[in-house]
């Protein structure tokens, strides 16, 4: 049986289809020695590398799912940044994991990794809805009338898009608690920057059911299994 090759380094816990169709297109990823092919179909027993690394499937059963607070700086990518480190770099788990929805470089807070490829493919498909929760800091005073226009849905010229309603409380005087159900690029930011606000500090504090806690800047937990339990199950509900 054939299996597209973006599916199988996805389903390996590599990366992200889209971010494997990059590697490929970079020279990073080979088949059975020869450099592969954007689009490009395998067989089981063909031998497929990344950077000269094999790669094999994970099990099933040895799921790997781990809540990252990340720091500001570190930016979620799978290569390497000019003079910025990527998350694979900074957490150097002993075993593949890959972030599962990204954190831009300014932002902190809880980010998934696993070795699930269908999990990442799940939690980056913006058309399920999953809630993401978010503290940020502006620049000056919020007011009722900025937080009725982030509830309502933001027109952002330059993606040429509405933002979806979404939750949205005072937490200090400048300061708020947003709950997104899309991850549109920098999306508060430039929620906020529409409405004549900078942002100063944002962080995440929940993905779905994953709370980022007391978690430390730049340390990890492996998630419990009844928060993978109930994660899956929700990934599951919302995919239908």
């Amino acid at each position: 049986m054939k299996t597209r090759l973006n599916k199988y380094l996805s389903e390996a816990g590599v990366c992200s289809r889209r971010e494997a169709d990059r590697m490929v297109e970079a020279g990073r990823v080979k088949v059975d020695g020869l450099p592969a092919a954007v689009g490009m179909q395998i067989e089981e027993g063909q031998q497929v590398t990344v950077d000269g690394k094999p790669v094999q499937k994970a099990k099933k059963d040895r799921t790997i799912l781990l809540a990252v607070n990340k720091p500001r700086g570190v930016v979620c990518s799978e290569v390497s940044q000019g003079g910025d480190v990527n998350i694979v770099e900074y957490l150097n788990y002993p075993e593949r994991v890959t972030y599962a929805g990204r954190l831009d470089k300014d932002s902190e807070g809880l980010l998934l990794m696993t070795n699930r490829g269908e999990i990442i493919h799940q939690m980056m498909t913006g058309s399920h809805g999953h809630e993401k929760e978010y503290e940020v800091v502006v620049d000056r005073p919020v007011t009722d009338p900025f937080l009725k226009a982030l509830a309502a849905g933001v027109y952002l010229e330059d993606l040429q898009t509405t933002t979806r309603p979404c939750r949205v409380e005072r937490i200090g005087k400048r300061s708020f608690r947003i709950i997104l159900t899309q991850g549109l690029n920098r999306q508060i930011r430039r929620m906020c920057r529409e409405l004549g606000y900078q942002v100063q500090k944002l962080t995440r504090v929940r993905v779905m059911n994953i709370r980022l806690g007391h978690l430390k800047t730049g340390a990890f937990r492996k998630v419990t299994e009844e928060e993978l339990t109930t994660l899956l199950r929700l990934l599951e509900q919302n995919g239908k």
